[in-house]
């Protein structure tokens, strides 16, 4: 009976235990979560831009959006958001269209949608024409934004208004509010939106504002499945949570894998790069070697070369071309620009000389204790359609590390337009990223300055997400600035700080350093059944749902009875949901899959990687962690018509190696006691099989996984 959840929060203690256990549940249950004793501080040494702007209340405002949760700031905002998210008529977008009787309390919805970052609705041209129907007058669609329909406006005009609205493509939902007045027939308009809330497509708010003449009218609404709020900022702020909610959902349903569909970095050499740096006993990467760091994972950077005296320079500088860069090259200053460390636009030989000289005595003065390597240059980066920004990566201690993305340059911390993200990444969790902060909207085109090259920025977060899952030991990182224009993206400084013994947030686990499992597409295999056909092994994904409903619907009910114990003939939408769009760090389903036509007739088909439209699924094997993390529950099911070619065991055996590679101990099912060829195949991968005390139709299949297993029985499977 439970429709939603509020979850009051203090502190975590197992990060990815709890963001696995926040996701399973948001799966299938609204959240709504309240966190109290948000610190914004910054504890330890900071090193880095991403240090100081990563603190510990973002890194949880991000867990919970990238969970499908949704966080609120107050106490009252808890129970009101899990009242309205219960109803499940949850807008999809943030664009509401308001509409009043009266101007002030319009414009307070209005201010109030402006603070949360809600677009107000851009009349359509048929909306537009259906009120000039109506009689509602005004110059164009900016005046009629909010819809302010008159103190006289009566049950009929509200009722026209909501339902021209509600059609407009561009709404995602409506807020109506009244403001009581004589001659206001207050209860006609609220039995007419009450009657037509049930009919329209778009999720509809109302506040009424007053209070004894109005108070008996409020459950009217409430009953009909509408919103109601006493005050115009309250209302908005409800719809905002909620389409926040829908979004926060849309992240959830994200399954990156560790390695983009992108040209393939070069992942040896940058761990080798790694490796030497700890081998000297560093720490913090140069800037030459931040950036090699960084091209191996084909992020463009420009060309950085160190000279250790001004003649040096002079020639170096000569060599790449002015104008050029110079900047300190030092293991402690992190910050060069605070201690005029960085010269720009140096336009010749001379002034090369007098900067090299300039800079070393302005940091030996600032920083005495500093070891100076010498100076670094590199060309200046021209364009005046350039944009700044700033891309980092910062380890949170319980979290583990985080993405972070908004405006760069030298002012980054004073500015804080900084989102983060839990990597791994894809594109639209990247373009989501972007467009949750205020630089967003410089990256569009604007009076003759091109937009930039949006698909350039997008690879870069992509490609530090590969970084983050690919390299452990990275702590923290700088991209800044990061120049954007229309030609694409390019690293002009960078960061790098390591840690040579990163701790995991699951021990023994690839990617453990991570708070969200990224689709392991690692566990894709080929293999063959007996007659010689091929088929695919891999981790089963959100795209899958269609393609789950149609193996059900297509197995025998003989077979449906035998996987689910009940006489089901299709699933439900939630047990596609539960079944498709899981957590891999607490259960785990693998898929067989055929292409729907062979390459050639009655040629074993190539099989790609990629899930395709054309895919069919024939059998599925997965588990589920129990409640101790160290014994699981397991399921088969393999389609009839394949049933004898020894899918069955070998999707087991694949899933048996996982389990024994997470380190679980034990992997139990049951089985119905008629199902006579599941306790062959169990049998013969080593489970002993034992009457269940509670049912005598039923047999418990248990594996010792950390054991030593028997022989095989090649010919006893099915």
């Amino acid at each position: 009976q439970t429709k939603a959840v509020a979850l009051y929060l203090e502190a975590v203690h197992d990060a990815r235990g709890f963001m696995s256990a926040l996701r399973a549940l948001a799966t299938i249950k609204p959240v709504v979560v309240l966190k109290a004793g948000r610190d914004a501080s910054t504890r330890g040494v900071v090193r880095t831009h991403s240090g100081a702007l990563v603190v510990a209340d973002a890194v949880y405002v991000a867990a919970m959006r990238r969970a499908g949760a949704v966080q609120v700031r107050l106490f009252t905002q808890l129970f009101t958001a899990v009242r309205y998210l219960s109803a499940r008529n949850w807008p999809i977008g943030k664009r509401l269209g308001i509409i009043s009787n009266g101007h002030g309390p319009a414009l307070l919805a209005a201010d109030q949608a402006a603070m949360q970052g809600i677009q107000l609705l851009q009349y359509s041209e048929a909306s537009l024409a259906k009120l000039a129907e109506l009689g509602v007058s005004g110059a164009g669609a900016e005046a009629l934004n909010p819809l302010n329909l008159g103190i006289d406006a009566g049950p009929d005009d509200y009722a026209n208004a909501i339902e021209a609205l509600a059609a407009d493509a561009n709404s995602d939902a409506l807020l109506a509010l009244l403001t009581p007045a004589p001659g206001v027939d207050a209860e006609g308009i609220a039995d007419r939106i009450a009657a037509l809330a049930r009919n329209i497509p778009k999720p509809l708010f109302a506040c009424w504002l007053g209070d004894r003449s109005v108070n008996r009218l409020r459950p009217r609404l409430v009953a009909a499945g509408v919103p109601v709020y006493r005050t115009p900022e309250a209302a908005v702020d409800a719809f905002s949570t909620v389409a926040t909610f829908y979004q926060n959902q849309l992240l959830l349903l994200q399954a990156p894998r560790p390695m983009s569909d992108l040209d393939s970095p070069d992942v040896e050499g940058a761990r080798s790069i790694v490796e030497d740096v700890l081998a000297e006993g560093r720490e913090v990467m140069t800037e030459i070697e931040s950036k090699a760091l960084l091209g191996a994972f084909n992020i463009g950077v420009t060309q950085t070369v160190l000279a250790r005296s001004a003649s040096e320079a002079v020639m170096l500088a000569e060599q790449i071309g002015f104008p050029v860069v110079m900047k300190i090259a030092s293991h402690d200053v992190s910050r060069k620009s605070d201690y005029g460390g960085v010269a720009l636009n140096v336009r010749n030989a001379s002034e090369v000389r007098l900067q090299f000289t300039a800079i070393v005595a302005s940091v030996r003065e600032s920083l005495p204790e500093a070891k100076i390597e010498g100076v670094s240059l590199q060309p200046m980066v021209r364009g005046r359609s350039g944009r700044e920004l700033y891309v980092g990566v910062f380890r949170n201690r319980l979290f583990g590390p985080v993405v972070a993305f908004g405006a760069g340059g030298t002012r980054v911390e004073l500015l804080r337009d900084t989102t983060l993200e839990f990597p791994p990444l894809n594109d639209f969790l990247a373009r989501s990223m972007i467009g949750r902060t205020r630089v967003a909207a410089s990256l569009e085109a604007f009076r003759g300055t091109p937009a930039i090259d949006d698909e350039a920025l997008v690879r870069v977060l992509v490609r530090v997400s590969e970084m983050i899952c690919e390299l452990p030991q990275l702590a923290e990182m700088d991209i800044n600035p990061l120049i954007c224009d229309e030609n694409g993206a390019i690293a002009v400084d960078a960061r790098i700080v390591l840690d040579p013994s990163p701790p995991p947030l699951q021990t023994g686990a690839r990617y453990g350093h991570m708070a969200i499992m990224p689709y392991p597409a690692h566990m894709s295999r080929e293999a063959r059944m007996r007659d010689g056909r091929a088929y695919l092994i891999r981790p089963i994904q959100g795209e899958d749902a269609d393609r789950l409903q149609r193996f059900t619907r297509g197995l025998s009910p003989q077979s449906r009875y035998f996987r689910f114990i009940s006489a089901l003939n299709e699933l439900t939408p939630r047990m596609l949901i539960r079944y498709t769009q899981i957590d891999y760090d607490r259960e785990l389903a693998l898929v067989a899959v055929l292409p729907y036509e062979p390459a050639l007739e009655g040629d074993a088909a190539s099989i790609t990687h990629d899930p395709g439209e054309g895919e069919r699924l024939i059998g599925v094997a997965r588990y589920l962690l129990n409640v101790d993390r160290d014994t699981c529950e397991f399921a088969v099911a393999i389609a009839d018509e394949y049933q004898g070619q020894g899918v069955a065991t070998t999707l087991m055996r694949a899933l048996i190696e996982v389990a024994r590679q997470r380190g679980l101990q034990r992997m139990d099912g049951y089985v119905l006691a008629g199902n006579t060829p599941m306790l062959r195949l169990m049998r013969s991968l080593g489970f002993s099989i034992a009457r269940d005390p509670d049912d005598e139709s039923m047999k418990i299949v248990s594996l010792m996984l950390q054991e030593p297993p028997p022989a095989e029985l090649e010919s006893a499977a099915p």
